[in-house]
């Protein structure tokens, strides 16, 4: 019997279900190997049995989203958050920046208290998750490996260095040589430095190594005339979720 999988979101722009969505060929191999019961950006069905796989996207951000992640794990073999708002928070978690109730006087007015808030969570803050892939939205190999490995029952460890040494086997011009102010130096790889590939700089999407030499990069930053306050700014876009007990 074929694996029963199912995708899920919470809080988010559902960009990474797009990306699952775009692979084409890869995706229509894919579901050859497993049945999928759930997905709301390509089909309508529901299941009301138990999953082999629940892939959720999207970060926790009201009691409704913890009842429904919980209830999704009761019925799930396994759990892959995928994308940055499901694994860091993402951009959401610029909210645990200031009081919940200012935040939800920000966005609703004076109707704020119809709309109950919390702070911004990542889902394995609220449930236990097997997997992750992290990214904004995800990298499409990325996603594939891991979940490869999900399907398998395998180990898949995100690798913990810096998007600058994907940079450099790519061979592409340092952006701080062009004073530009790239995440890079505390940004855990995997993505093949997607951003700086297309000329873009790193957000910090992915979210930041386990131990990030931030006086390293602030030195970096001095070195080419750049403001260090812009590494924390930066930093809070993507992680700020990550950061609220800090």
């Amino acid at each position: 019997m074929r694996p029963r999988v199912a995708f899920f979101d919470l809080a988010c722009c559902e960009g990474c279900q797009l990306q699952v969505a775009n692979l084409g060929e890869e995706l229509l191999d894919l579901l050859g190997h497993i049945e999928l019961v759930e997905f709301r950006e390509v089909m309508s069905e529901k299941w009301e049995g138990e999953y082999d796989l629940a892939i959720i996207e999207g970060s926790v951000t009201n009691e409704e989203a913890v009842h429904r992640v919980k209830e999704i794990r009761k019925r799930s073999k396994t759990v892959m958050a995928y994308g940055a708002c499901a694994v860091n928070g993402g951009i959401n978690g610029i909210k645990n920046t200031k009081p919940m109730e200012q935040a939800g006087r920000d966005v609703y007015g004076d109707r704020f208290k119809d709309f109950p808030t919390l702070p911004t969570m990542a889902v394995s803050d609220v449930i236990e998750v097997e997997y992750i892939v992290p990214g904004c939205p995800i990298y499409p190999p990325e996603f594939l490996k891991v979940l490869k490995s999900a399907l398998a029952g395998l180990e898949y460890v995100i690798p913990d260095h810096a998007v600058c040494v994907e940079c450099r086997f790519n061979e592409n011009e340092c952006l701080y040589e062009q004073g530009i102010n790239c995440m890079g130096p505390v940004t855990r790889a995997g993505c093949g430095s997607w951003c700086p590939n297309n000329g873009n700089k790193c957000y910090g999407c992915r979210g930041l190594l386990s131990n990030p030499n931030m006086n390293g990069a602030r030195d970096v930053m001095k070195k080419y005339d750049l403001e260090p306050d812009l590494i924390l700014k930066s930093i809070d876009m993507y992680n700020a979720a990550g950061q609220k007990e800090e």
